[in-house]
C-alpha cells in the first residue's frame, strides 16, 4: 500500500471495520445504502422525450398544416 490510511467514505473515520468495509460501521453502510436507494448517486442526464409527447407534437403539426392548406 502507499502508506495512506483508508477512511470511511461517509464519516471519514480512520480504519474501516472489516465486516463493513469500506465503512467504519453498520450505520455508515446503511447511510450509503440509503443514498443509493434514494437516487443521491444517480448520474444526471437529459431524459429523452416521451413517445406520447412526440405523437402529440406530430398530430398538432399535422392539424396546423391542414388548417393552413385550407
Amino acid at each position: 500500500m502507499s502508506g495512506k490510511e483508508k477512511r470511511c467514505p461517509i464519516c471519514k473515520a480512520k480504519a474501516p471495520v472489516a465486516d463493513y468495509r469500506p465503512f467504519c460501521s453498520k450505520r455508515c453502510a446503511d447511510v450509503d445504502l440509503s443514498r443509493w436507494l434514494g437516487g443521491a448517486y444517480a448520474i444526471p442526464s437529459a431524459e429523452p422525450p416521451d413517445e406520447f409527447e412526440i405523437m402529440e407534437a406530430v398530430e398538432a403539426a399535422r392539424k396546423e398544416s391542414q388548417q393552413t392548406d385550407d
